[in-house]
C-alpha cells in the first residue's frame, strides 16, 4: 500500500478491519499511523468506520484521588 493511495470499497473495509484488530491488540492510533506512514486522522477515521470502541485518552489524573 503506497502513500497517497486511495482506499475504497472492499480494500477499505479490509484495511479498517486489520487496523481494528491491531488496535484492539494494544496498538495505539499513533503507532499504527507511524508504522504505515499514514496520518493520525486517517487511522482514526478507519477505526471509527470499523466500529472500534476507542480507548479513552491518557493524561493527567490530577484531582481524581479520593480523600483530597
Amino acid at each position: 500500500m503506497e502513500m497517497g493511495q486511495r482506499f475504497t470499497g472492499e480494500a477499505r473495509v479490509q484495511l479498517a478491519a486489520d487496523l481494528k484488530s491491531a488496535y484492539e491488540s494494544g496498538g495505539s492510533i499513533r503507532s499504527l499511523a507511524a508504522e504505515h506512514g499514514w496520518s493520525y486522522g486517517f487511522v482514526h477515521d478507519l477505526l471509527r468506520e470499523a466500529g472500534t470502541q476507542l480507548r479513552p485518552r491518557g493524561g493527567s489524573t490530577r484531582g481524581s484521588r479520593s480523600g483530597t
